[in-house]
């Protein structure tokens, strides 16, 4: 009889707590998406801000690295640059591949 009794006890207990402990549940998920902003989603939206700048900052005459190889900016289309990467040989590339401009 007195297992009985216990189960009850302990079953009103373990009722009566989660009821408390939702607005903690909240407040703890907000604070880690709020780290998680802070520390990774703000920063990697400045940085691709900065990217897109100097992308669209590109004239001809600039030199560039696209895709590892170093060349000199000959025409910008929109979506597409062609460099020249050594003397009478011009490919095109993909703005996107561009790393760096000098």
């Amino acid at each position: 009889m007195e297992a009985v009794e216990n189960v009850a006890v302990v079953a009103d207990t373990a009722a009566s707590a989660p009821k408390n402990d939702i607005w903690g549940l909240l407040i703890y998920l907000l604070v880690v998406f709020g780290i998680i902003y802070l520390f990774m989603v703000r920063p990697q939206r400045k940085r691709m801000a900065e990217y897109k700048k100097m992308l669209d900052a590109i004239k001809v005459g600039n030199r560039v690295m696209a895709a590892g190889i170093y060349g000199t900016v000959k025409k910008v289309g929109e979506k597409t640059l062609e460099i020249e990467i050594a003397k009478g040989v011009v490919v095109e590339v993909n703005k996107n591949a561009v790393a760096t401009v000098e």
